[in-house]
């Protein structure tokens, strides 16, 4: 396995049937050919993901979108012009091209337009798009950073294309455009807010969890750092605990009588887009802690707090 920033070479591997890891500016992902059900059957077993759990497909940009969508409904256009690239997904009725293994047999797909420029360099280099899941194996903390990739793929992949940090740190909010009414299916690094405001309507989003849901992130256990997780208030939570075993996820407030060392306050200053880029490592920064349980407080419910409590919900569920 190697890493590096040759996109050619990346291009080169992914025409040939590998997989390969790529950078996007949510999180890192595994990425193949989105066309081919073989190639797309790697990432599955790779990653020891449920074949019920679909997949988004990646394009440089919307130029190439009907090849692959029946219809964009009456949404995208401006949905699209507002935020892609970027870290939005869209679900749309898929043509026949996409296999069913993307899709976990849905008649939709969700396509997404990455604004990572390396990502965006590989894309244009391809004429297919990628099927790319976060670069981790099923049910655990995304990564954000080449050597995330690396620790839990030491050998199974050839090539790891290097990006730096990812800048958002969340996956991409999926929303479904395939009916009457757009809805979020899943909260991510875009808010709901934004979407709300283009729209000029409220936008309907969904807590409930699918034993073979419509788009990623959907299930309700995910993310697991590998230690129990407890989501909500931290004052509460933490008044019959062990303090000196105990990790805690944080805002913008260190929380008292918790050693220094076995805190994680995601913004001193109290900014959620900086909080939701340091999440996935923060909870991954705790598999070398000496704790036993890790207290996550319920951030504001708004913006990038929606996708961020969302995520630690997920990951509190056993």
């Amino acid at each position: 396995m190697e890493i590096g920033t040759d996109t050619s070479k990346a291009s080169e591997l992914l025409q040939s049937g590998a997989v390969v890891a790529i950078p996007t500016e949510t999180v890192y992902g595994l990425a193949a050919n989105a066309l081919e059900a073989q190639q797309v059957a790697q990432i599955f077993d790779l990653k020891q993901r449920p074949a019920f759990d679909p997949l988004i497909i990646h394009l440089a940009s919307a130029d190439d979108l009907d090849l692959y969508v029946k219809d964009r409904g009456p949404y995208f256009d401006a949905l699209y012009k507002a935020f892609s690239p970027g870290p939005i997904s869209y679900v749309l009725p898929k043509k026949a091209i996409i296999p069913d293994l993307v899709t976990a047999g849905h008649p939709t797909v969700a396509v997404r337009f990455p604004s990572h420029p390396l990502c965006q360099e590989l894309l244009q280099k391809l004429d297919f798009p990628l099927a790319a899941p976060s670069a981790n194996l099923f049910g655990r903390v995304s990564p954000t950073e080449a050597g995330h990739v690396a620790e839990q793929f030491p050998e199974e992949i050839p090539y790891i294309l290097n990006g730096g940090p990812a800048a958002i740190g969340l996956e991409s909010t999926i929303i479904d455009l395939s009916s009457e009414q757009p809805i979020v299916l899943r909260l991510g690094g875009l808010g709901l807010e934004e979407i709300e405001v283009v729209l000029g309507r409220p936008v309907q989003f969904t807590k409930s969890s699918s034993s073979n849901p419509k788009a990623p992130g959907m299930l309700s256990a995910h993310y697991s750092p590998g230690i129990p997780l407890v989501h909500g208030k931290i004052d509460q939570q933490i008044q019959n605990a062990n303090r000196k075993r105990s990790g805690t996820i944080s805002f913008c407030k260190k929380i008292a009588a918790i050693p220094e060392e076995q805190q994680r306050v995601l913004s001193p200053k109290g900014d959620l887009k900086e909080a939701a880029s340091k999440l996935f490592s923060a909870l991954r920064s705790f598999k070398a802690a000496d704790v036993d349980v890790i207290f996550a407080e319920e951030f504001p419910d708004e913006g990038l707090g929606r996708a961020i409590n969302d995520r630690l919900r997920r990951a509190s569920v056993a």
